[in-house]
């Protein structure tokens, strides 16, 4: 985690990470002003709070509370060595734990993160550099040495200089990564989390059979996901952007929607408009880009070359963010190893999709071939000790898909976890079953995994599937663990022989397709100095239903952003079509605000939690709709996980409220006593949202040039330097 401090004043400094603020200052006997704890305090606490942490977790796992569990640290300096030093953890807990759980408890406190870091002893690198933003991928692993060279299937260079080689296209883009977490927690299964140093909302996973592997999949995805665009859907990416002379690629071409709002002509093909619009209801608005808002440009489309003649398609950016999220992205060393990467997932995905809704159950792998695997039964064998117990399916359907299961089961919670994978080589389908399993998940991860059911509606139910898609954690059936398998086991090979060739094997795959009678569309982006191309694979690979598009477009964004962003200046005209259009919109009254217009507010504040319910409330008040502002506070107080603060003002508000709204009581009765029980500050608030001197109290005025928004900048500046890139690409190509 990259951590940048700033000087404020005397001895006061900040620390700026992800979206907070640490101040740190020195007790006045140092010269200090004594207004915040000191570094080293910082550094004590934050073993406590860690070893406090981690009794939480234990505790919740087994639903013990703990509003009567107490812990203190205390740190014991050596008289003659003050750096020599004993932390002294002490807990206090109820009668009524049992001794196993006292004892589980203390174990847990031994798993403290920051502990174990000063057991390990750190080593600290202090250096001089021109820039502290500059490239820092040299310490992504330090002990990887080029040297080296490692290759594992599916990949076309070794693996440290796949590792070299993307490090240093990131590093041309100015792009900072660091590595925020990394996981090992059983033999021969690694995963870690990169995120951008300077934008941490672009962040991605990898996964592996070893540390390098892993981290080759996670700056691969990286990679990808910068070239599709994918750390940037359903965002605004402001004006600036929005007016450029292109807004996603430099190949992209803008369409007008015809008369009555037809769809263009120059769009999509006839393959896809039967499956896009099968009932002739989608319309050309329907269509508008999300992330600019310029529809008096029309719809942008990005163009898709038909594999099966080489036509070349135009596609909505809109329809691709509204239907695929990122499935059929992938980034390699070169095009074809790209290829049979996101072919792969596809099928991983579709095939997934069709077993959980069919309720299908897999035949399992006999051990004899799964002995063929040490390495994979070694990790499996790890998690068996932990009292998990696997199941090993062949997902193939018989041989005509390159894809495997693993399914955990949980017998602490009844939880289950189906985790697919896939490839042409049956191991490295396998490998990637068990790494997915896995990714980014503790011990303690794997007790919120949902129960099987027999219920084929939850199966089914679509948003099961996006669960799934997203972190696995949908709902699978009880019938998928029947005894009786409803095909035969293959040990299926899509590799020529055992021949790793990924050209050879990206013609297998696109064969399939091509065999299911599937039209299958690409876009190759080299831009960016890596090989990486999207696949659509329509009625197939999509994520969302079709009927999204007309019904839970993302694009809804366009009703409601400028007027949002633009809040604190409307008059009460404005203010009631807004309010009329979020009534009348069917959206969840739950829905985020920053999801709803696709903006990054920093998530601890009022802005970054507020819901369409209570920009409502807030409307209301302000257009001194008393009546129906009382009745929105007492449901966001019934259902209201905000802040405690937050909540306390709309309980002030609440019950001034009810006294106004009273014909037989006066608010001066209780003025005083609401005052002591709410605070001055938290009632002036209150008082002032009621008299009209107050408007969108907690609220901080922005526009649609995003002042303020921190956050939400990092990731535009994120995106203007792919912006720039493909714009020099473009430039030197022409």
């Amino acid at each position: 985690m990259e951590i940048k401090v700033n000087y404020i004043d005397n001895l006061r400094q900040e620390a700026k990470f992800d979206d907070f603020t640490v101040i740190a200052d020195q007790p006045i006997r140092y010269k200090g002003d004594g207004s915040a704890p000191g570094p080293f305090d910082y550094f004590l606490a934050s073993s406590a709070l860690c070893a406090a942490y981690f009794v939480k977790v234990y505790c919740a796992a087994r639903n013990i509370p703990t509003d009567n569990i107490r812990l203190s640290q205390n740190n014991i300096v050596d008289p003659e060595n003050r750096y020599k030093q004993i932390f002294k953890i002490q807990i206090e807990l109820p009668a009524d734990i049992s001794d196993k759980d006292r004892q589980g408890i203390l174990r847990s406190i031994d798993r403290c993160t920051v502990k174990k870091v000063i057991q390990a002893g750190p080593e600290f690198i202090i250096e001089e550099v021109e820039s502290i933003d500059a490239d820092a991928q040299a310490l992504l692993m330090p002990s990887l040495t080029s040297a080296s060279s490692t290759y594992i299937a599916g990949k076309d260079l070794p693996l440290e200089q796949t590792i070299a080689n993307m490090s240093a296209i990131l590093a041309n883009l100015g792009v900072k990564i660091e590595i925020a977490s990394w996981r090992n927690i059983v033999p021969n299964v690694w995963s870690l989390h990169i995120r951008d140093a300077q934008s941490p909302m672009c962040f991605t996973n990898g996964k592996g059979a070893t540390k390098e592997s892993a981290l080759a999949s996670a700056l691969g995805e990286f990679i990808e996901r910068l070239n599709c665009n994918f750390f940037y859907n359903d965002q605004f990416w402001g004006e600036d952007i929005a007016n450029a002379d292109f807004v996603h690629y430099p190949d992209e071409k803008w369409f007008k929607p015809g008369k009555k709002d037809a769809l263009p002509a120059e769009i999509l093909d006839d393959y896809c408009l039967e499956i896009y619009n099968p009932d002739g209801e989608l319309r050309g608005s329907h269509l508008y880009d999300t992330n600019s808002g310029n529809t008096k440009r029309g719809i942008c489309s990005l163009p898709f070359v038909r594999q099966s003649d080489g036509k070349t398609v135009y596609f909505p950016s809109n329809l691709i963010e509204n239907l695929y999220l990122s499935n059929g992205m992938s980034a390699g060393n070169t095009l074809a190893e790209a290829q049979v990467q996101c072919l792969s997932e596809i099928f991983e995905r579709a095939i997934k999709r069709e077993i959980l809704e069919g309720e299908m159950t897999l035949p399992d792998v006999p051990q004899h071939v799964l002995a063929k695997y040490p390495g994979i039964v070694a990790g499996i064998q790890g998690l068996e000790e932990q009292g998990f117990p696997v199941l090993v399916k062949d997902a193939s359907l018989g041989g005509k898909f390159p894809v495997m299961c693993v399914t955990l089961m949980n017998p602490r919670t009844g939880g289950v976890f189906a985790s697919f994978g896939a490839h042409p080589s049956f191991e490295v389908a396998l490998e990637r079953s068990l790494t997915e399993l896995l990714q980014g998940r503790s011990f303690e991860g794997l007790n919120d995994l949902p129960q099987p059911t027999f219920s084929t509606h939850a199966v089914t139910e679509p948003n099961n599937f996006v669960e799934h898609f997203i972190d696995s954690s949908g709902v699978v059936s009880w019938r998928f663990f029947s005894a009786k398998a409803d095909f035969e086991f293959v040990e299926w090979d899509f590799t020529n022989g055992g021949k790793h060739c990924n050209s050879d094997e990206a013609a297998a795959l696109f064969g399939i397709l091509k065999d299911m009678g599937k039209e299958v569309y690409m876009a190759v982006y080299e831009h960016l100095g890596a090989s990486a191309c999207r696949i659509l694979v329509p009625d197939y690979s999509e994520i969302y239903l079709v009927e999204d598009l007309i019904w839970d477009n993302t694009n809804k964004a366009l009703l409601f952003r400028e007027d949002i962003l633009n809040l604190h200046i409307l008059d009460k005209k404005a203010l009631k079509k807004l309010l009329k259009r979020l009534e009348d919109s069917d959206l969840d009254d739950y829905t985020e605000i920053s999801t709803l217009i696709g903006i990054e507010f920093d998530d601890n504040t009022v802005w970054g939690q507020l819901t369409i319910l209570e920009l409502k409330l807030l409307i209301c008040l302000a257009l001194q709709k008393f009546e129906d502002a009382k009745e929105l506070v007492e449901t966001f107080l019934q259902y209201n996980d905000n802040t405690v603060e937050r909540g306390l003002f709309y309980q002030a508000l609440n019950v001034v409220l009810e006294v106004l709204l009273d014909d037989d009581l006066e608010l001066e009765d209780y003025e005083v006593n609401f005052r002591r029980m709410f605070g001055n500050e938290r009632m002036n608030a209150v008082l002032g949202s009621i008299d009209g001197s107050v408007r969108f109290y907690g609220l901080t005025p922005t526009s649609m040039k995003l002042e303020g928004l921190d956050r939400h900048q990092r990731l535009i500046d994120s995106y203007k330097k792919l912006h720039a890139a493909r714009r020099k690409m473009a430039a030197s190509s022409n």
